[in-house]
């Protein structure tokens, strides 16, 4: 097992293109996400997300299609999450090659699904996210699912402790308010989660540059994640699939 901090790309899919939404809303078109995942291939990722974010709202369901082309290209372990709603879907996805299943909407809305996956895979397969706010008054967050559209009455916190007893073996919290932004992680928010649970923490939403890494590892994430900083670059957002040198994520073993 590496020793170094896993630094994860996250590529959003719609309609099976790779897309890159800024705060959950909008989607600016980047392009073939296979064509994506063969130059992470060739950058040597540690670990890559696939997230299709319309599977839940639109009720489309897992697009297994899009998932087989996945799983034959990718030489990394790939996490998929989107539209996920049983045990039996999330072997399915497991038997094609996916290594992990994301949950987000189902953990809320179906919790017993997220112990039903974890006892049929086990728990480091089973990861829910937790997407957050922070609130309009008052301190803190709330945490959202359906694609930041509805409200769960939990504190980033208590979502991720719930996550844990249901069986989650990780959490990815996302920074709802940082997405796309490239001003760094809600350090804060990665804090707080990472010290209601035990399990693995995966950081993501506001990744501009190496140098955010980092703080949030320092603030207790096991890992970090980032959409936008892998495949867009500059202030027009030109499409540009890059990733950090083997020497810059061999530095990070420093931070936590």
């Amino acid at each position: 097992m590496s020793v170094f901090p896993r630094v994860i790309p996250v590529l959003l899919v719609s309609d099976g293109y790779l897309v890159k939404p800024v705060k959950f809303k909008g989607d600016h078109y980047v392009g073939d996400p296979i064509n994506a995942v063969r130059i992470f291939n060739e950058k040597q990722v540690d670990e890559l997300v696939i997230c299709d974010i319309d599977a839940s709202v639109k009720g489309t369901g897992v697009n297994y299609g899009l998932i087989e082309e996945i799983a034959s290209e990718a030489f990394m372990p790939v996490g998929y999450g989107g539209g996920v709603s049983s045990a039996a879907e999330a072997k399915r996805i497991t038997g094609i090659g996916i290594e992990k299943v994301v949950l987000n909407t189902t953990a809320v809305e179906s919790p017993h699904v997220v112990t039903e996956i974890s006892d049929a895979l086990g728990a480091s397969s089973t990861v829910v996210s937790v997407d957050a706010r922070k609130k309009t008054l008052g301190a803190g967050w709330e945490t959202f699912v359906r694609r930041g559209s509805k409200k769960t009455g939990m504190t980033p916190a208590e979502a991720a402790r719930r996550a844990q007893e249901l069986g989650a073996g990780e959490v990815l919290v996302s920074s709802i308010d940082r997405e796309s932004s490239r001003s760094g992680y809600d350090v804060a928010l990665v804090r707080a989660v990472s010290e209601a649970v035990t399990v693995p923490v995966i950081a993501l939403g506001g990744a501009g540059g190496f140098e955010d890494f980092a703080p949030a590892l320092d603030a207790g994430a096991s890992a970090v994640a980032a959409g936008t900083m892998f495949v867009l670059n500059g202030k027009h957002r030109a499409v540009l699939i890059s990733y950090p040198t083997p020497a810059q994520v061999r530095s990070l073993a420093g931070a936590s």
